[in-house]
């Protein structure tokens, strides 16, 4: 089932969200300061293009320099990557088929507006240990 909904988030939105993210990165790679923001615009754009079978949990690390840098995220890119989550989802919220992954889109706001601080983790783990018992 997350290969399908991969495919047809693929299709129906995630191919443009991940050009925004590169063009993001690619900006962001032009200013020298900037680039630990450009790669974390990679690392989401690859989230964004495949996002159903992978999750975004919070970094145990991060700290006040996640937030600050965050901060300046929003400024240089995170707002209008934003815009652009929101726009697709209301778009694809318009169709049936659209509504689930309309609900994912709107779940990649968070981390389009703040990505430093987070990982991206494959879900399948989580779902091993329940088969084994263990969460």
């Amino acid at each position: 089932m997350r290969t399908l909904l991969n495919i047809i988030w693929l299709i129906l939105a995630g191919f443009w969200l991940f050009l925004g993210y590169i063009l993001a990165g690619v900006i962001l790679f032009i200013f020298i300061i900037t680039i630990p923001w450009s790669i974390a615009a990679f690392r989401t754009a690859n989230y964004v293009l495949w996002p159903f079978g992978r999750t975004i949990v919070p970094k145990p690390t991060a700290g006040v320099g996640s937030f600050l840098g965050n901060v300046i995220w929003v400024i240089f890119a995170g707002w209008w990557l934003a815009l652009a989550h929101i726009a697709s989802g209301i778009a694809l919220f318009i169709t049936i088929i659209g509504i689930p992954l309309a609900l994912a889109d709107f779940k990649m706001v968070p981390i389009s507006l703040m990505p430093l601080g987070k990982d991206i983790v494959s879900t399948r783990q989580g779902e091993f240990d329940k088969t084994l018992g263990k969460g």
